[in-house]
Parts: structure tokens; sequence; C-alpha cells
């Protein structure tokens, strides 16, 4: 989802240089989290395997374990920035394409609620945990923008 919403960034940033002079930086950011976005979707199946490994075999659990919250983590950082990245270029970008940046955040908010939900998940009775803590105030920040994007009227 969050290379998704990076890919309609990139769109909208790339058709936005005659509105805003920040269109080129967000062009460049947007392609960086797509690119990072795709590899973590390989990263986080890695990870899984590689811990359901080390349970079946009793060694580096902990490492395989802190992988599985990891790689969630850097997916759901990578979301709200996205969602961030969105709110500017419906701002400042090409009205025209105005719906693909709330559309963005709107993906984004959903990789990071995602995201939240997997570090839960995967820390099971670590709720303490500060990762926890970081990426319900990512997801939350992420959901907020998309909402802050959408009509009033829906």
């Amino acid at each position: 989802m969050v290379a998704a919403a990076a890919a309609l960034l990139e769109k909208s940033a790339r058709l936005s240089g005659k509105q805003w002079d920040g269109a080129a930086a967000a062009l460049e950011r947007a392609h960086a989290l797509r690119v990072e976005s795709f590899e973590l979707i390989e990263e986080d199946a890695q990870a899984y395997l590689a811990f359901v490994e080390a349970v079946r075999s009793q060694q580096d659990v902990e490492t395989a374990h802190a992988r599985t919250v990891d790689v969630p983590l850097r997916m759901t950082q990578a979301a709200a920035e996205v969602a961030e990245l969105a709110v500017q270029l419906a701002s400042h970008g090409n009205p025209n394409l105005r719906a693909d940046a709330v559309v963005a955040a709107t993906l984004a908010a959903a990789a990071a609620e995602s995201g939240l939900t997997l570090i839960s998940v995967n820390l099971g009775d670590a709720a303490g945990d500060p990762r926890v803590g970081a990426a319900r105030q990512m997801a939350r920040k992420a959901t907020g923008l998309a909402l802050s994007l959408r009509p009033r009227d829906s």
C-alpha cells in the first residue's frame, strides 16, 4: 500500500511543477519512498520466514523476532512520511491531481495502521515496548492527515 501511495504522489509531483516550486523535491522523495517500500515488502516476507526458521531451529530467535517488529516499524514510518507528503501535494500541487494526493494519504494511513497491528501482534505481551508507542503515534498522525484532506461530506 505504501508503494502504491508513493507512486500516486510521484505522478502528482511530476505534473505539479507549474503550480509548486517544491514539486521536484516532492517527486524525488516520493520516488525514494516508493523504492524503499517495495524493498520493505520483500524484507518483511524474509523477516517472517527467518523467524519461523529460527523458532524451528531454536537459533537466533531473538534476532529474528526483532526483525518481525523492526521491518513493520520502518513500513509504518514510510507510510507516515507518505501521508505528510500527500498533504503538501494536495495543498500546493496540481489541483487536477488533488484527489490522487488524497487517495495516497488514505492508503498511507491504512498502511500505517496495518503496520501498527503487525507490530502489536508480533510483540504480543510486550505492550509497553516503545516501538508500539512510536508506531501508534505515526499511525495516528497518518490517519489524522488523511482525514484532514477528505471532503467534509464524505
